[in-house]
């Protein structure tokens, strides 16, 4: 089974996980495989975990409950612990996803590895170093914080540009418009009109692109939708006026698409790059 296609359980240490790059760190994870479990571990009780609520909501990660019993005790560590190896056992998973930045999940990271299981540990800066080789890989919440933030300002810049256009539209002095005159400006009902592409989509594809890439910079199409549908399960090209994903990249100006011949004159397979790369 390649790595793409692996079943992963992600695990997620409440008490030691950045809040603010949820959706990041989720998209990140589908580049490797498909998140069958998503759980993550903390007393749900305290106030300082109640900032979490909508975020789960978003990214559909089950809370699961673990009262601190002993005060300077992280029974958090042993909930998820005991999960892990229950999941383990159970063999609903290729992988295991440890989203935390403590140490104390480095024996669980061995173990799971021996067991023949892939690994990936994603956590910030100041994770020792212990855990991070104790993962098949491991993953910068910085380097996760910085692509999502360049995926998510074109498109505010673009809103915020929007809503300047549109203020100025309505302060400005309009000019009488004759009825005839109107009429004429009034498109069609028979003509299609596709709505835009909107920039975080663009971006989305981009970023799915350099994901993929071949040393040419070039992926086939069929991996890319599919990483795509990983990262965001409702893009669907539909919505901006295209039956497939094929048709919508050849109307966007930053990807070229390359039919390839193959043996079979039936297989003509399709391959996407960012010409902007």
């Amino acid at each position: 089974m390649s790595i793409e296609n692996l079943r992963l359980a992600v695990l997620i240490d409440g008490d030691n996980a950045p809040r603010d790059c949820l959706k990041g760190i989720m998209e990140e994870i589908a580049i490797y495989g498909t998140p069958m479990i998503k759980r993550i571990y903390g007393d749900w009780a305290s106030h300082g975990l109640s900032s979490w609520k909508t975020t789960l909501l978003e990214n559909a990660v089950t809370p699961k409950q673990q009262f601190a019993y002993t005060t300077g005790k992280n029974a958090t560590d042993s909930a998820m612990i005991i999960d892990a190896m229950d999941i383990l056992y159970t063999g609903k998973a290729d992988g295991f996803v440890l989203v935390s930045s403590d140490s104390d999940f480095t024996p669980l990271a061995i173990r799971l590895r021996e067991s023949g299981m892939y690994v990936i540990g994603i956590g910030e800066e100041k994770t020792p170093k212990a855990f991070v080789q104790a993962c098949d890989k491991f993953i910068r919440v910085e380097v996760i914080r910085d692509k999502y933030k360049k995926t998510a300002k074109p498109a505010a810049k673009k809103t915020a540009a929007a809503k300047k256009t549109a203020g100025a539209a309505k302060s400005a002095d309009k000019p009488e418009k004759s009825p005839a005159k109107s009429a004429a400006k009034k498109p069609s009902l028979t003509a299609e009109v596709k709505p835009p592409v909107p920039e975080d989509i663009i971006n989305l594809i981009a970023d799915s692109v350099a994901d993929l890439a071949d040393d040419d910079g070039w992926i086939d199409m069929s991996n890319l939708g599919n990483l795509i549908i990983k990262k965001q399960p409702d893009f669907d090209p539909r919505t901006y006026g295209f039956g497939k994903l094929s048709n919508m990249l050849k109307n966007l100006p930053r990807f070229e698409v390359q039919v390839r011949e193959t043996a079979d004159p039936n297989v003509r397979p399709m391959y996407v790059r960012d010409v902007e790369a």
